[in-house]
């Protein structure tokens, strides 16, 4: 049973909640735009929900896209342990390709080196996360295997932190839609990769140093937040991209694209084009809770007129509909006083709530004054 929030003038007893499906219809989807990706996705976050694919399950390289998982361990053990210093060393920066600027001796906190390695596309950086975290890359390729199947994803190899090709290396764009909504979910990742342009602060040398994001979708796409770039010569050019209108996030990955950036305007694009008004309505929920101490045994109650939110067609018939309420209630509760909620929910999560409230007082009973025979015992009992 879920438990109820302390509402209203009283404690509520443990709620009771039943699941009903709310019914809407769902349009039929025009088919998807055409891009140049050998493999492409796009899915909606809060569901999951695929809304267009290509090749999406098709194993590839997927370069420095990579750097989504190495970001998403290291701020995780950041937020456990403190965001611990970390001392740069010679092993951590000798790794070929692109840098955030590392140098032996520097010193700097792990999560300030995840935003160089997140904007900069550092591979000394996640290089340098991978041996302070597990000690050996082939330490922190097992940490990434692990996590990746917490996730669910069921066709990814990880070998290296930073995304330099290997054979055993590899993801499919679907696999990487699900990384990617895994690790928008934590705040520190989210906020990182939203970033334009973000100040690192070194503590040795003490200052800052400032570094711009390759994505160019955050200043060229309304509403993007994120994710990752992505290129190598075996992989080609790899992006992961997830943009955010109207409460609705979406993420899209292209493996191998030559137009990539046209790729993910025309995708994000067409998933938002589906977006349409749903309608709640909590009025519908009527009932009468039990009532302890009140001059009535129960007391009606009545769900909130709704309201409009924004969903994409895919996901609009996975809403369900959750009602709380207590088992009983204590008198006195006034009309207008929330006893209990109407969740609505995408993928577990709610994307809209409304109030149950008392429809009218619920007056306390008076006490009632002792009976002759209850007065009698008192006295034969000694209890007068």
């Amino acid at each position: 049973m879920a438990k109820i929030k302390k509402t209203g003038r009283r404690a509520l007893a443990a709620a009771w909640a039943v699941w009903l499906l709310v019914c809407f219809p769902v349009p039929a989807q025009a088919q998807g735009p055409a891009v140049s990706a050998e493999s492409a996705v796009l899915i909606s976050a809060q569901s999951g929900q695929v809304i267009y694919e290509k090749n999406a399950h098709e194993r590839r390289a997927m370069a420095s896209t990579t750097k989504i998982m190495t970001a998403l361990l290291a701020l995780e053990e950041a937020e456990r342990s403190g965001d611990p210093v970390v001392e740069i060393t010679q092993e951590m920066v000798a790794v070929e390709g692109s840098s955030m600027g590392l140098q032996p001796g520097n010193r700097l906190r792990l999560s300030e080196m995840t935003a160089g390695m997140m904007l900069a596309s550092g591979n000394d950086a996640a290089n340098a996360c991978a041996l302070f975290l597990s000690g050996s890359q082939e330490g922190f390729a097992g940490l990434m295997n692990e996590r990746a199947r917490q996730i669910g994803m069921a066709d990814s190899s990880f070998v290296t932190p930073s995304g330099l090709d290997d054979e055993q290396h590899f993801s499919t764009a679907y696999d990487m839609a699900l990384l990617a909504r895994e690790a928008l979910k934590n705040q520190a990742f989210a906020d990182i990769a939203a970033s334009f342009t973000r100040q690192v602060e070194f503590m040795e040398p003490a200052g800052p140093v400032t570094y711009t994001n390759h994505n160019k979708l955050l200043e060229q796409y309304e509403g993007c937040i994120g994710v990752k770039t992505g290129f190598t010569k075996k992989a080609g050019r790899c992006l992961v991209s997830a943009a955010r209108r109207q409460g609705v996030v979406l993420i899209a990955v292209t493996l191998n694209a030559p137009d990539d950036w046209d790729d993910h305007t025309a995708l994000l694009d067409y998933g938002f084009s589906t977006l349409q008004p749903v309608a709640f309505d909590g009025s519908q929920v009527l009932g009468r809770v039990p009532l302890a101490g009140g001059e009535e045994d129960s007391l009606p109650v009545q769900g909130a007129a709704g309201g409009m939110a924004s969903f994409l067609a895919a996901d609009v018939g996975q809403i369900t509909r959750q009602v709380q309420l207590p088992r009983f209630l204590y008198a006195p509760v006034k009309a207008g006083d929330q006893v209990g909620r109407v969740r609505y929910l995408l993928g577990g999560e709610e994307v809209y709530s409304l109030p149950i409230c008392a429809k009218e007082d619920a007056i306390q009973a008076q006490p009632q004054p002792p009976s002759f025979w209850q007065k009698l015992w008192g006295r034969l009992s000694g209890k007068a």
